[in-house]
C-alpha cells in the first residue's frame, strides 16, 4: 500500500482520533505549549491539591478522581489537564437527596433502582468478529482502562518499564508514525483492514514510518513516558473511526 499523501493523512487523523486539540486525550496535556483548557477541564496550577480543586468546583474528591483515572494518594501535577465535568455534562445526584425523594413521597411507592451493574468485560470477546488475530502490543498490566463515550479513555493504558518494546498488535500498514498530534506524544498509526485501525502512543522512540508493512508481533517502538511521568504505552483500537474497548479483542493470556 502506498504511502498516503498529506492532505488525505490529516483528514484521516482528524476523522479517526476526533481531534486531540478538542480534548481526546485532555487529562496527559504534554507539557510544553498549553493553551488554554478547554471547557470541563481545569488546568493544575503549581500548589493545587486535588481536594482543593474539588471544593471549589463543588464536587467530591473521590468523584474528581473518578472521572480522572486517579488513583490514591490522588497525586496530580502542575500543567496536566482534569476533567472538572462529569463525562455526560451532568452533575451527580447526592445520595441524601435521593434517599429523601424516596422516603418522603406516598406509603405506596416502593423505591426504584436507579443503577444496575455493568456487565463484566470479557476478554476476546470480539476478535472472531473482527477477523484479525490480536495480540498484546506490551506485556505489562492495565493501568487505566477504556470507557466508552469517554473521550479522555478511548483506549487502555498499559504500563511498561522505559525502553520496553512496543509490538504490533496484528497484521497492518503504517498510515501514521510522528508526534503531530498533542496529547498522544510519539504516535504510531496501523491499519488492519478497511475497518480497524490501532493506535500506539507514549513512544520513547518510532522504529517504523508510514507506508511501512507490519507483522503481527514486530518490534514498532520503544516506551515513553506520560506528562505525569509515568511509563506507559497508550494504546487504542479503532472500528470504522470509533473507540472500541480494546480488552474485547486481546485475547485473555498474554
Amino acid at each position: 500500500m502506498a504511502v498516503l499523501s498529506a492532505p488525505v493523512l490529516i483528514t484521516l487523523l482528524i476523522m479517526l482520533l476526533g481531534g486531540c486539540g478538542a480534548g481526546g486525550m485532555a487529562p496527559v496535556d504534554t507539557r510544553n505549549g498549553y493553551g488554554p483548557a478547554p471547557p470541563g477541564f481545569y488546568r493544575v496550577r503549581r500548589g493545587d491539591t486535588l481536594s482543593e480543586i474539588a471544593e471549589r468546583q463543588r464536587v467530591g474528591t473521590r468523584t474528581l478522581a473518578s472521572w480522572n483515572g486517579l488513583p490514591p494518594p490522588y497525586k496530580i501535577y502542575s500543567g496536566a489537564l482534569l476533567r472538572v465535568k462529569p463525562p455526560d455534562g451532568s452533575r451527580p445526584a447526592r445520595t441524601r437527596s435521593s434517599r429523601r425523594v424516596a422516603t418522603t413521597g406516598s406509603r405506596s411507592a416502593k423505591p426504584v433502582k436507579t443503577s444496575a451493574r455493568k456487565p463484566a468485560t470479557v476478554a476476546g470477546a470480539d476478535a472472531a468478529s473482527s477477523g484479525i488475530d490480536w495480540q498484546w502490543p506490551l506485556n505489562g498490566p492495565v493501568k487505566q482502562g477504556f470507557r466508552a463515550g469517554d473521550r479522555t479513555r478511548s483506549g487502555i493504558r498499559i504500563g511498561g518499564s522505559v525502553g520496553a518494546p512496543v509490538r504490533c498488535a496484528a497484521d497492518g500498514t503504517v498510515v501514521y508514525s510522528g508526534s503531530g498530534l498533542k496529547g498522544y506524544g510519539n504516535l504510531i498509526i496501523v491499519k488492519h483492514n478497511s475497518r480497524y485501525l490501532s493506535a500506539y502512543g507514549y513512544n520513547r522512540q518510532r522504529l517504523v514510518r508510514e507506508g511501512d508493512r507490519v507483522k503481527r508481533g514486530q518490534r514498532l517502538a520503544e516506551v515513553g513516558q506520560a506528562a505525569d511521568g509515568n511509563s506507559l504505552l497508550h494504546f487504542e483500537i479503532r472500528r470504522d473511526g470509533v473507540a472500541v474497548d480494546p480488552l474485547r479483542f486481546l485475547p485473555a493470556s498474554r
